[in-house]
This record gives C-alpha cells, sequence and structure tokens, in this order.
C-alpha cells in the first residue's frame, strides 16, 4: 500500500512538472547556417533585397547579397520571399517577475520600501515563465526586466528569453536603476469630496529634495570608504562612475526639466527618460544632453485631456523629428501579456508618419542602443550574436508575422508554446467530428 502511495505521489509530481515547465532551450550552436534569398531588414535603417546571412558558433559571420559568389556553410535556408530580422528587444518590461496577478506567491516585481536601488530583478526573474515563452512566436527575444514600485524601484537586468535559470538568460546584469519622478500635480480625492481637478502638489519639492538627499548621502558614503556596509548607497555606485545608467520614468515639461538638472548637478550624466510625455516641449535639453527617451506602447488613448485624439500614434514621430533617440518599452495596463504585441505597436507609430525601417530601429537598434547592448545585438552585422528570424511577411504587422525559423545566439529555438498548443487543439475541435 505505502509502494502504491510512493508511486502514485511520483507519477503526479511528474506530470505536474510537464504542466508547469517551459520548452526546453535549444543546445548551442554546432551547425553554421546560410540563409539566402529573404528580404533583410538590418535593424539599422538598411534592407538588402534577395540577402544571404550567415552565421556559426552563435555569431554571424556574413551579411551581403545573395547574387554574390560565396560559398554557403553548414544547412542552407531558402527564405525565398520571406523577411528576416534580428531578434526584437522590450525595453522597460516585467516579463518573468509575474506569472499569475492574482496570486500573491508569484508576484516578485514589487518590493517593500521607497529607496530600494540595491533590489535586483536580475534575481526574481523567472526563465520558466509561460508569459516568457509567449514572445517568441512574435519575434520579441529579449527584454530589460524591470522592477516597478516606490520611488527608487530597483535594478534592472537585460534577458535573453530562452534558458534553464537567470543565470543562463542575462546578457547585460543590472543595467539601470529605474526611479520614480514625482509629479508636480495631483487631484483631489473625490471621494472624500475633494475637487477631483488638477492641482499644483504642495509636496513636489519635499519629494525631490528627499531623492537628492538620498543621493547626496550615497555620494559621501561611497566617497568615504566606511567599513559599514550600505546596501542601497553602495548600489549606486554605477551610477556616479557613469558603468550604469538611470532610468527616469517622468512626464511633464516641468517633470523632465527637474529631473535632469537635479541628476546633472547630482553628477549623474547616463540618463534615460521613460514615458516622458511632454518630452517634445523640452527637445533642445535632450538633445544636448544626449538624452535617449523609451515611450509607450501606441495602443492606448492620450494622457492629457487636451491632447489630440492621435497624439498617442504620432509621439514616436513628433520626437524623432525632433532629434531624440527613441526606444519602444512596456508598462502600464496588462503589460506582461501586451509585450508580445511590441512589433504591432511599432508597426502603428510606423502608420503614423515615420518610415517603417525607422520604426523597426526602436525595437531593435535604437533599445539596443539604449540599453548599452548594441555592441553584440539589435542589427544583423558580422560580428554580433546570432539572434534572428525568418518571417513570412512584415513582422510589423499582425497579419504577417508569421515566424518559420527563430534563433538565439545561434540557437535555433522552438516556437512551440503553452498557448501554440492550445490555438492547435482547439481549431482542430471540430474538425475531428
Amino acid at each position: 500500500m505505502k509502494k502504491q502511495y510512493i508511486y502514485s505521489l511520483v507519477c503526479f509530481l511528474c506530470c505536474l512538472g510537464n504542466i508547469s515547465a517551459q520548452q526546453t532551450p535549444a543546445s548551442k550552436q554546432t551547425v553554421a547556417f546560410s540563409i539566402e534569398g529573404a528580404t533583410a531588414h538590418l535593424g539599422n535603417g538598411k534592407v538588402i533585397e534577395n540577402s544571404l546571412i550567415m552565421f556559426a558558433d552563435g555569431k554571424i559571420t556574413f551579411v551581403g547579397s545573395a547574387m554574390m559568389k560565396i560559398a554557403r556553410n553548414g544547412t542552407i535556408i531558402n527564405a525565398k520571399g520571406k523577411h528576416i530580422y534580428p531578434g526584437f528587444i522590450a525595453a522597460n518590461a516585467s516579463l518573468g517577475l509575474v506569472e499569475i496577478d492574482a496570486v500573491r506567491a508569484t508576484d516578485d516585481e514589487d518590493e517593500v520600501g521607497s529607496m530600494l536601488p540595491h533590489i535586483r530583478s536580475l534575481i526574481a526573474y523567472n526563465a520558466e515563465s509561460k508569459v516568457v515563452e509567449s514572445m517568441r512566436p512574435n519575434g520579441v527575444f529579449m527584454g530589460q526586466i524591470t522592477p516597478r514600485g516606490g520611488t527608487i524601484s530597483g535594478t534592472s537586468s537585460v534577458m535573453q528569453f530562452d534558458a534553464w535559470n537567470w543565470e543562463d538568460a542575462a546578457i547585460k546584469k543590472d543595467d539601470a536603476i529605474h526611479i520614480n519622478w514625482p509629479r508636480s500635480l495631483t487631484r483631489g480625492r473625490w471621494w472624500l469630496g475633494e475637487d477631483p481637478a488638477l492641482k499644483e502638489d504642495k509636496n513636489y519639492v519635499k519629494n525631490i529634495e528627499k531623492i537628492i538627499t538620498f543621493f547626496n548621502k550615497a555620494k559621501r558614503y561611497l566617497a568615504s570608504n566606511s567599513s559599514t556596509e550600505n546596501l542601497p548607497f553602495k548600489a549606486t555606485k554605477g551610477l556616479f562612475n557613469s558603468s550604469q545608467k538611470i532610468f527616469i520614468h517622468v512626464n511633464g515639461e516641468k517633470e523632465i526639466t527637474d529631473a535632469i538638472k537635479s541628476f546633472k548637478k547630482l553628477g549623474v550624466s547616463n540618463i534615460v527618460l521613460v514615458h516622458a510625455n511632454g518630452a517634445e516641449n523640452v527637445a533642445d535639453l535632450l538633445v544636448k544632453n544626449n538624452i535617449p527617451v523609451i515611450i509607450d506602447r501606441s495602443h492606448r488613448i492620450p494622457n492629457g485631456e487636451d491632447d489630440d485624439y492621435d497624439l498617442s500614434y504620432r509621439n514616436a514621430k513628433i520626437l524623432i523629428d525632433k532629434g531624440i533617440t527613441v526606444g519602444l518599452g512596456m508598462e502600464g495596463q496588462m503589460e506582461r501579456m501586451n509585450t508580445r504585441n511590441l512589433p504591432f505597436y511599432a508597426g502603428t507609430y510606423a502608420a503614423f508618419g515615420i518610415d517603417r525601417e525607422e520604426a523597426l530601429k526602436m525595437i531593435t537598434s535604437n533599445n539596443a542602443k539604449i540599453l548599452g547592448i548594441d555592441d553584440f545585438v539589435g542589427t544583423l552585422e558580422v560580428g554580433k550574436d546570432a539572434t534572428l528570424f525568418i518571417s513570412e511577411g512584415d513582422a510589423l504587422d499582425m497579419r504577417t508575422n508569421i515566424l518559420t525559423e527563430a534563433f538565439i545566439q545561434g540557437r535555433k529555438i522552438s516556437l512551440e508554446t503553452h498557448q501554440t498548443k492550445l490555438w492547435k487543439r482547439y481549431s482542430n475541435k471540430y474538425k475531428s467530428k
């Protein structure tokens, strides 16, 4: 009886493991590949018709025309009539930090506390997340995994989406510290009978002073070589020696200006703005200080009551025309599920004024540059990682972005996920009758 119980328990645990397990990560590349005939979108604004892309040992070895008389290496993939792209990169995403919103034990995106630069999203990242797995069929292969909440949310890291664990997934550890800048305006609490109209926040200056005080204390701590370890202060070291970036989540012309001036005064120069509604009004300040912007998804209503109805769609063009480097990020309602739509948000921006290759740059080379990983990903260039995919059509169009082959660091990855299995299952539901 006891043996039967143990046997039943083992079977149950095995079944449970099969239910929750991700797709097995691909093995290291051992065979070279040559992809010929596709239209290659390099991610830097350039396009090669009838291209030849070759890669071996995880790195791209050739990018050029298929008309060139050059020996093809390894397995040859005929991609005539198709398109090839570098893997897409999602900035400011919380993938792998939350699996089920309603289950607290699976939610690691927001830590208790306010000033938390030492909190690392890296070690909370779940490489076996079914949500992360579902990004790959749309070409989203990498992401900046970012904590949420508090004034200083913590430290992000950049991960690739085909790994056994966070150690395997990390391609850039602790790339940036994220801070939520206070708002200068607030609304009254209508549920308490207060006027809900926007009004000046009397605590705005005080909230800024708290941030400046924290970083000034951190600078003094780092300069003192104190024997007493202070983890929050110690974690800011990279900001002051420019090895790490500060991502300021901020909206409003006044707030953007105050944030930039405050951190410049503190000696922090590696600045990136996130959201940045109103940035077009202070574009000269951003261009002068070489500050890029990570904007939100295009499929949303405008933030301001007086904004144009299509401002959310035109936002990218407005900033690009001002000379600002623009990347595309994910934050807000249903952000983790919506991250898979990253290329289609870029496609909408393309439909509202910017060139399609420029829109592609927002989720490839621009995001790579902003995240500090452009030396090995973001474009199809010799020497860079072979992180790329083949699509039957335009990858920025949800109707034609149908992946046929995909590679991360040269490894041929599976495009099968929990969701594609369910899609196939229910697609055939009535065919068998």
